[in-house]
């Protein structure tokens, strides 16, 4: 198989033995059609040389990539709506290897001469699956994924990486010719396996099946794994300084949800996982308003996981994972790294409302004015002014004056609370004010990606098998990337 030398397999989570997973197979598909393949990621791990047949083999019909052992389903519980599961697990989805992420410029290297590349430090990555097959944590399932779920999925990332959300990346989806019969869609209904690039698929839910087991033995292997992996700045036995990296990493990612006007809709514990990176997109949802109380799952009856919850869900779920770091450190530094959580949230916001408006800090407290003044800007203005055209308006601060003052939402421009944003928001320098420059931002509005338009881009496919709308919005997204190029 081609793979190129920046091809790094790297199989750690193997390592750790049967305890945390189970060797499966792929289920055997009727038929494999490549609906979609991210060369950009790709080429970030060696694949992108891949023939379309050697890629339905490595995506479609899970032939182990080299240096790969073959799938495993990782084992895990979690909450689920803040009620235990044991019986959890990967149901529809297994690790199908790991592999190292290049730096830039071993990439650089690559795609020019194909020389050999050298050394890199580049990120431990998981090829994760969904829809892969049933395996023995299927709990009756038929291991499945829809088309349109898988169509979502890779929506969600591509918007949520151009806004510099931390996200797992779709690597592949592979339609697989089944039929499926499903309560929330349409029946019979298109079938799909989904192949993701993300940082560890190690969940809090990882260490929630150990601690339920009281093995604090599997609990310190999965501390030293994860710590020398992920977290290697943290000392060696150091649960609670493991801990309050997390926390660091999860307070960052949650803020930049809010900033993205994001909602998971499904915050469980095996939800979330130890590097902070977004990842699992079921019912998710962008705002269409400011609407604190706005929830993305349909069975969300009481609100647990809406849109403004979401800090106090993570912080939730954090505290469940101390709670299994107990069987192997003391509670009173676990309690301090969790106690960290707030502050870093907080800072995390603000920086993450600056990068989003394109404008440097100035101090805690003009930068925080400039948040609140933002935020009230969206709620008096409701409807009428969505979340991205803000951002999008107002983008590098007073550099864009002209084009807000002189686009389709000049009007709402006016009054008490838009001109304390507006003070609030002069008083930031801009930040690389060059990025106007591209041509998306010559456009009427940004891109968003609101309920409605993917279910037009759904029916274009399931009425006429029409993709070209899909690959379309895909190509205008990573125009967005490349326009925002916001930096983690």
């Amino acid at each position: 198989m081609p793979v190129t030398p920046a091809y790094t397999p790297e199989p750690r989570f193997f390592d750790l033995g049967d305890e945390y997973a189970d060797a499966v197979g792929p289920a055997n598909f009727p038929t494999t059609i490549l609906r979609y393949r991210n060369d950009r990621a790709a080429a970030s791990v060696g694949l992108e040389g891949l023939s379309e047949d050697e890629w339905i083999a490595a995506f479609g019909r899970f032939e182990p990539l080299p240096g790969q052992p073959g799938p495993i389903a990782m084992r895990y519980h979690g909450h689920q709506f803040r009620h235990y599961n044991p019986d959890l697990g990967d149901g529809r989805g297994f690790l199908a290897g790991q592999l190292r992420e290049t730096t830039p410029l071993a990439l650089k290297q690559t795609s020019a001469a194909r020389e050999t590349v050298a050394p890199r430090d580049g990120r431990l990555l998981d090829l994760g699956t969904k829809g892969s097959g049933t395996t023995p944590w299927s709990r009756g399932g038929d291991g499945r994924l829809t088309l349109k779920g898988g169509m979502r999925e890779v929506l969600a990332a591509t918007m949520l990486e151009s806004l510099g959300v931390p996200t797992s990346r779709a690597l592949s989806l592979i339609e697989t010719g089944e039929a499926l019969e499903r309560g929330d869609e349409p029946s019979p209904t298109r079938s799909a396996v989904l192949v993701r690039l993300q940082h560890s698929h190690v969940r809090f839910g990882t260490f929630q099946r150990a601690a339920y087991h009281q093995r604090a033995d599997l609990i310190e292997a999965l501390v030293e794994h994860v710590r020398a992996l992920y977290h290697p700045h943290v000392a060696a036995g150091d649960a609670p300084g493991l801990l309050a990296a997390i926390v660091e990493a999860s307070a960052k990612l949650t803020a930049r949800w809010i900033a993205a006007g994001f909602v998971h809709g499904v915050l469980n514990t095996d939800n979330l996982n130890v590097t902070g990176e977004s990842f699992d997109y079921g019912p998710w949802r962008f705002l269409p308003a400011y609407e604190p109380g706005f929830t993305a799952a349909y069975f969300d009856q009481t609100g647990l996981y809406a849109f403004a919850r979401q800090p106090e869900a993570v912080f939730w779920n954090l505290t469940q994972l101390a709670g299994c770091l107990k069987l192997v450190a003391d509670a009173v530094p676990l309690t301090e790294a969790l106690n960290s959580f707030g502050p870093a949230y907080i800072r995390h916001l603000r920086a993450a409302f600056l990068m989003r408006l394109g404008v440097q800090s100035l101090g805690e407290a003009a930068d925080q004015r400039l948040v609140d003044t933002t935020l009230a800007l969206l709620r008096e203005r409701g409807e009428g002014l969505r979340w991205e055209p803000l951002f999008f308006d107002w983008f590098a601060g007073f550099s864009s004056s002209a084009r807000a003052l002189g686009g389709p939402h000049a009007t709402l421009y006016q009054g008490e609370t838009f001109d304390a944003f507006r003070f609030a928001l002069f008083e930031h320098e801009p930040d690389r004010p060059e990025r106007l420059e591209h041509p998306m931002f010559a456009q009427a509005g940004p891109e968003e990606m609101l309920i409605e338009e993917v279910e037009t881009l759904w029916a274009a496919i399931a009425t006429h098998d029409d993709w070209s709308p899909f690959q379309a919005k895909l190509a205008r997204l990573e125009q967005a990337r490349q326009a925002w190029s916001f930096e983690g």
